[in-house]
């Protein structure tokens, strides 16, 4: 077991040390369930309470944070306490996961492809003709690169995952397994007789870089032109993004939201779960949809929506007070139209 003092931790986060320097950390865990020897973080004042109660042996509390009186737990504080973990604990994860290097056999990779220099190609993925793949790339086994796709430097690919033909795919992204990117977009047209016929889908995806693509999510290539992922993009698992979508830069998509094709977001977006998006609509910088809203119209002003069809939030919680009274109302107007006619 690996232990670091606080200080040398504080040091690393360039926090402020409040308490024992010495004591010493060799794991991580949340405030109501450390012990001795944890480290833990507090971001957010509605739980500044647990710091009395903890185990834990030091807290990285955000600055912002009031600290209250009779802490037993060491506080290195520092500007964003959530963030600071995020940092601490990816470089614990790259003594844990170390990146891999080297071709395992059997692979295919193709004569015609170019690998960089400190790339991992695990048992079994296949890299296709006239591909690129940039330095200190990992692809896992069962990986499946088609031809002609460029794949940017540090960017991992993990197994399962299968990237189409003339895609392209940024640097320092993620993509777990399961992934596809590059399937056909869902284009079809019927014709006289109602028999669908299948229009050919020959454009590409672009993804750009520094984004994450969660398990089994669907990125789908154009009918012509491109389906574009605006960089620092972080999708969750099971997101369906349709053909010649173009999603804006810093966008989060929660799992199970979907968007259909030829629509473009905005930067900073945030789709929670569930959240589904009609086709060619144009979505405005910083919008935030809540859980199951469904978008029919463009949204020309940032803000929080909430519903189906979703409209801004303040608006739909003062109609969701009444909808538990729709039956009591409607038996109300009923009576009202009785004595009316009476």
């Amino acid at each position: 077991m690996i232990c670091f003092p606080a200080k040398d931790i504080s040091q690393l986060l360039q926090g402020r040390l409040i308490g024992n320097p010495d004591v010493l950390l060799s794991s991580v865990a949340g405030l109501d369930e450390a012990k001795q020897g944890d480290l833990s973080f507090l971001y957010d004042d509605k739980y500044t309470h647990l710091l009395c109660s903890t185990s834990a042996s030091a807290v990285l509390v955000s600055e912002n944070i009031t600290l209250p009186e009779n802490i037993s737990a060491t506080i290195i504080v520092v500007k964003n306490a959530r963030l600071a973990m995020a940092e601490l604990l990816a470089q614990v994860s790259n003594q844990l996961f170390p990146r891999k290097k080297g071709i395992e056999q059997p692979s295919y990779v193709s004569a015609s492809s170019q690998v960089g220099t400190g790339c991992y190609i695990g048992a079994f993925a296949y890299i296709g003709e006239n591909t690129k793949i940039g330095d200190n790339v990992q692809i896992y086994p069962q990986a499946y690169i088609g031809d002609n796709v460029t794949i940017g430097d540090n960017t991992i690919i993990y197994s399962g995952v299968k990237i189409y033909s003339r895609c392209f795919v940024g640097k320092d992204c993620i993509i777990h397994s399961g992934a596809v990117i590059g399937a056909d977009g869902y284009g079809f047209e019927s014709d006289g007789n109602g028999i669908h016929h299948k229009i050919p889908q020959i454009g590409t995806v672009i993804i750009e870089d520094d984004i994450e693509i969660g398990a089994n999510t669907c990125i789908d290539r154009s009918m012509m032109g491109k389906t574009v992922v605006g960089k620092n993009t972080k999708i969750d698992n099971l997101v369906q993004i349709g053909h010649n979508v173009e999603v804006g830069e810093s966008n989060l998509m929660c799992a199970q939201a979907g968007i259909a094709g030829s629509t473009k977001t905005g930067k900073r977006c945030l789709f929670t779960g569930q959240v589904g998006v009609a086709g060619h609509l144009q979505i405005a910088d910083e919008c935030i949809f809540g859980a199951q809203s469904g978008i029919s119209s463009s949204v020309r002003k940032k803000g929080i929506y909430l519903g189906s069809p979703a409209i801004d939030a303040a608006t739909f919680k003062r109609s969701a007070v009444v909808f538990k009274h729709l039956e009591q109302l409607q038996r109300d107007v009923d009576n009202l139209k009785k004595n009316i006619t009476q």
